[in-house]
């Protein structure tokens, strides 16, 4: 059987208003969007949701539209993470995960928490909640790099942890997790722009912020990778790769509300401390577009 997050999970952004506003019409518009276009699951409240920016009650609202808008189509899949872990745990008694397929929980950010303290977190939150528990390392944001002894460890221990996120960007890394997993537990790529290199490896797929906005190409070249098609999944990726490149320029998710603004799917509009892209940079994504 298919593993449930194998394929393209999508981080989706949260669109607002002019006025700051959350923006639900947009909202929907992009979930039918990216649906349509063959994403396998959705992933509400990640990074890419500019979360850290949402009161408490606009983070279970984006859910619960999410959920609403996505209508049981694909699954879905709720960023809850924290460096309190007291407030995951929190976190986890007060939304409402009724539907919801799993969680998406980071590393804890600047504390620089020890392998043992990650070890010790993340096992709190397994003891939480029978949610299956997608790990989520992302050294470049958290600053920890949690090892793959640690990601091992935990896989093997808890039941309900059944995958990571692995944006570490090291190929060596990815490679020991993949050949040191337990059975039924899934690899995937916090990397757009390694995803064809990792499938090739023998990870499961992606959480991706690519597939919101370059939606069709981007989960044909995973399908074509994970069903060994690599003659177009290496089309695909090399005429994705400067775009997902461009994406990340101004960091995220400046890039891809752009890109979303220019389909006329959501406004580009973002909330400080995060800012529009530079207009260097928005003349660059038109050419681009204009080529793809």
């Amino acid at each position: 059987m298919a593993h449930i997050f194998r394929g393209t999970g999508v981080a989706l952004v949260t669109p607002f208003n002019a006025d700051g506003s959350v923006d639900f019409s947009s909202l929907e518009k992009l979930v039918n969007h990216v649906i349509e276009n063959g994403v396998n699951y959705l992933v509400a409240l990640g990074t890419t949701a500019e979360t850290p920016t949402l009161t408490a009650d606009e983070k279970k609202e984006v859910l619960a539209h999410i959920i609403k808008f996505c209508n049981k189509r694909v699954p879905v899949v709720c960023g809850i993470g924290s460096n309190n872990t007291a407030e995951v745990l929190h976190a986890l008694k007060t939304y409402d995960l009724s539907g919801v397929a799993g969680i998406l929980s980071v590393v804890p950010y600047y504390n620089k928490p020890t392998q043992e303290g990650l070890y010790q977190h993340f096992k709190a939150i397994a003891s939480a909640t029978d949610k299956p528990i997608i790990l989520y390392n992302v050294p470049g944001r958290t600053v920890t790099n949690m090892l793959p002894a640690t990601t091992l460890r935990l896989a093997k221990e808890f039941k309900n942890i059944v995958a990571v996120k692995e944006a570490v960007g090291q190929m060596p890394q990815c490679m020991e997790l993949v050949q040191g997993k337990p059975e039924g537990f899934a690899v995937l790529s916090g990397d757009d722009d390694l995803v064809l290199p990792q499938l090739a490896l023998g990870m499961d797929g992606v959480i991706s912020v690519a597939a919101n906005c370059f939606t069709k190409d981007f989960t044909d070249m995973v399908n074509s990778g994970l069903n060994g098609d690599f003659d177009t999944a290496r089309k695909l990726h090399y005429k994705l790769l400067k775009g997902i490149g461009l994406l990340f320029v101004d960091g995220n998710p400046p890039g891809v509300k752009y890109v979303l603004s220019c389909m006329s799917i959501c406004g580009n509009n973002l909330r400080l401390p995060v800012v529009p892209v530079s207009e260097g940079l928005a003349e660059k994504i038109r050419e681009y577009l204009k080529v793809l």
